[in-house]
């Protein structure tokens, strides 16, 4: 009964859809440049795959929603599917063609979600396959719907590329390594061919596509066999995540095998597991730094090979007990101290300030002298003349960076005598042999120190020159007088270079002014006594007066008789 309804549903449907028919517009649905963007704005710039799993899960209900193709109500469910005839009808845009893509990511995001929590959680790997396999259908149904005469070329061509990708994900998570190394290859190729077809400015997306699958498709070939792919390499890419699980299963046999390793003829035994798969890990050290582009990349297979060196170094001197085993620690020592020499020798050519690569060569120079001075090597004629010509080769660098550091701070003298000293210790280690990077920087110091010191020489006798053309200098004369009252002399006056210079005296001294006798005529008819100084002219005898009178009319007031 379901199915008979849902039948009579996708008819009513159909017939709703064939009422008009006008002519179509072909589809053109760039899925690699949708689903990056989508990548870029959702949460993947940082690794939250929650975060874009939502967003999916959105964009789906926003998509059926325009599309008109709910799953049933709130208490039943209906599965509804994109089909021929929606991508056939005339209305409909690409947005029909987004409803698979977006359901393949939001499984893909789910599945990479569980896999960053089944490393904790184990039981989560299973779940996060079953929803890889989930996106693998899902976009199965993507690329079914493209193959219609209604989407074009390019289109076809990148849901094929995004099939081959997610089925090669899916069988690298399950170690079907042909099966991986077959769909991802397939991917490689149309994106390859599509960025070739395209313009300029859409090139570089698919480019860094291939590029993304390189990494996969190397390790898959290491694990098939192929001999020319390097494990320590494909480590520092990012790739492998669980290290020593995957050198225990990839080199049992051979880490069976190796029980002892020779060094300046003397036989190390070798019984600890820890220690064998770690020898197995570095055979192949040296070719894959040639293998790596850039020092940066050499620099962090050197760090992640020294991590490992030093968990293999702490187990080992837990079980120091006996003379072998304390052989075996000075060896690992050896090893790790030639190999940071080997990193610092790196950092060297990256640095640019000289007196940074002379606290480098400093750091080197001590290291090699503590792997001459261990018990083992004391005596071996072989060792001391190796690890000497090294010093020799390094005290030479040093002199060079340190004469540079001289002239860098305008030291010319000792500049020239650093560079004579630089060239004496390059010609004592002439001819012999060094690793590449060493080599590399004695070629360079033995090209630029006779120019470098020819500069060095040439400024010391410009600055001879220089103090014997220097003007004698002359007494200091100091006057109290300012400069303007003395401007008809020239003498060298020291103060006048100082902050306060006796130039001018301030405020200007006064002068008298002769007065106009007019101003003064004028102002005299305006001037008046002052009160006070009236009643001092007259001296006290208008009060005695005021005070007799007041006395006689208080009397004449007093009997009825006055005046």
């Amino acid at each position: 009964m379901v199915l008979k309804e849902q039948d009579q549903n996708i008819m009513e449907q159909e017939t709703e859809i064939k009422d008009d028919i006008e002519p179509t517009k072909p589809f053109t649905l760039e899925i690699l440049k949708v689903i990056k963007d989508s990548h870029q704005q959702h949460g993947l710039r940082h690794g939250d795959y929650q975060r874009y799993r939502g967003y999916c899960s959105r964009r789906i209900a926003r998509l059926r929603k325009v599309l008109k193709l709910p799953q049933g109500d709130r208490r039943h469910f209906k599965r509804k599917d994109v089909t021929e005839v929606h991508v056939t009808n005339p209305k409909i845009d690409d947005k029909c063609l987004q409803l698979p893509l977006m359901m393949a990511e939001r499984n893909w995001a789910y599945a990479m979600q569980l896999r960053q929590e089944s490393n904790t959680e184990p039981r989560k790997k299973f779940h996060f396959i079953q929803k890889l396999r989930k996106a693998c259908v899902y976009s199965e149904q993507l690329e079914e719907l493209c193959k219609f005469d209604r989407c074009d070329a390019r289109t076809k061509l990148e849901a094929q590329a995004y099939v081959a990708w997610m089925h090669g994900t899916l069988h690298f998570e399950l170690q079907l390594w042909p099966k991986a190394t077959e769909n991802l290859k397939k991917a490689q190729v149309i994106y390859e061919k599509l960025s070739s077809a395209l313009p300029e400015d859409e090139q570089a997306l698919y480019m860094k596509r291939v590029e993304e699958i390189k990494p996969s498709l190397r390790y898959c070939a290491y694990n098939i066999g192929d001999q020319k792919i390097d494990l320590l390499e494909l480590r520092s890419q990012g790739i492998l995540e669980n290290y020593e699980t995957l050198v225990t299963q990839t080199k049992e046999k051979t880490a069976a095998v190796l029980h002892e390793v020779s060094w300046f003829g003397i036989k190390v035994p070798i019984r600890m597991d820890r220690v064998r798969l770690f020898m197995v890990s570095i055979e192949k050290l040296d070719e894959s730094l040639a293998h790596a582009d850039t020092v940066q990349a050499k620099i962090k297979i050197l760090e992640d090979m020294l991590m490992d060196l030093r968990d293999v170094i702490a187990e080992v001197r837990k079980v120091v007990t006996e003379n072998k085993e304390q052989l075996l620690l000075s060896y690992l020592l050896s090893i790790r101290i030639d190999r940071t020499v080997q990193r610092n020798l790196l950092l060297i050519k990256q640095t640019k300030k000289p007196q940074d690569v002379c606290r480098l060569l400093d750091i080197i120079l001590q290291q090699l002298n503590e792997v001459m001075q261990f018990e083992q090597l004391q005596g071996d004629k072989k060792a001391e003349t190796q690890y000497n010509d090294q010093v020799l080769a390094y005290r030479a660098l040093r002199a060079f960076y340190m004469a540079k550091t001289h002239a860098l701070f305008r030291r010319w003298k000792e500049a020239a005598v650093t560079f004579n000293i630089c060239e004496e210790r390059a010609r004592e280690v002439k001819g012999k042999k060094f690793i590449a990077i060493l080599q590399e920087l004695l070629d360079n110091l033995v090209t630029n120190s006779q120019v470098e010191k020819a500069v060095a020489h040439a400024n010391v006798v410009l600055e001879k020159c220089e103090e014997e053309a220097a003007p004698v200098p002359q007494k200091a004369y100091k006057s109290k007088k300012p400069l303007i009252e003395r401007l008809d002399e020239f003498r060298e006056d020291p103060q006048l270079l100082t902050k306060n210079p006796n130039v001018v005296t301030i405020p200007c001294p006064m002068e008298p002014v002769a007065p106009k006798p007019l101003f003064y005529d004028l102002a005299l008819n305006y001037v008046q006594m002052p009160e006070e100084l009236q009643d001092k002219i007259d001296g006290g005898k208008k009060d005695q007066s005021k005070q007799q009178s007041g006395i006689s009319g208080f009397v004449k007031g007093l009997w009825g008789w006055g005046k």
